[in-house]
């Protein structure tokens, strides 16, 4: 299968998924397959992110507190599984936020700088900077995306949330993703071309969590 195929066909299935998770949260938020359909790929992911950058306890404390509570939601509980959702959504990119602005400080490599640096072989000047206010913009857009989700949970019926946290937050990704990419070489021309795949593996290349690059 080519790359475009296994780009498509994963397009295909995160939609799938998006579709099928609005119709879980609004249909049946407090069902056990829903719980672990919902809270499940994005935990693992998260906890497996956490394992790999050596903060194992942390993990395996989390994975317990997420199942107990999950459990407890499931069982008509005193935690409501809308809390947990939005706890997940909101907290995800509040947690990326921070992350990528906490690179722009004095004396650190802008996160997308560090990635750019790995799959350009390096940085011209033009380059640094573009990717400094690149990082400042994924910065601004998580937080965007914690706010109105803290702000559709609490004035919004749950199914607008829904859609917005399950339909509209995966949409805004890939097009500001995209937009980014087919924008960045008919403003700047001179920057050197790179294909998604590599800044795919420049990403998969870099432990998060603790700030270095793994080693190769």
């Amino acid at each position: 299968m080519d790359t475009r195929a296994r780009y498509l066909l994963g397009a295909a299935g995160g939609l799938a998924y998006a579709v099928l998770s609005h119709q879980l949260m609004t249909h049946a938020a407090d069902r056990p397959l829903a719980l672990a359909v919902l809270l499940g790929p994005v935990a693992g992911l998260a906890l497996l992110s956490l394992w790999r950058s050596g903060q194992r306890m942390v993990a395996a404390l989390l994975a317990l507190l997420g199942t107990a509570l999950a459990a407890q939601a499931a069982h008509g509980g005193q935690v409501s599984p809308q809390w947990l959702y939005l706890a997940q959504h909101a907290g995800i990119h509040l947690g990326l936020g921070w992350w990528f602005g906490s690179t722009l400080r004095a004396g650190h490599q802008p996160l997308i700088s560090l990635l750019a640096a790995r799959a350009h072989r390096g940085l011209s000047p033009g380059l640094a900077q573009y990717t400094r206010r690149l990082t400042g913009v994924w910065t601004g857009y998580f937080f965007a995306i914690t706010s109105v989700s803290l702000g559709l949970f609490a004035w919004a019926p749950f199914a607008a949330w829904s859609l917005f946290a399950n339909v509209l937050t995966p949409l805004s990704l890939v097009l500001l993703f995209a937009g980014e990419y087919l924008l960045r070489y008919r403003l700047h021309p001179e920057f050197e071309r790179v294909s998604i795949t590599a800044a795919v593996r420049a990403w998969s290349q870099y432990q998060p969590g603790c700030g270095k690059e793994r080693p190769q």
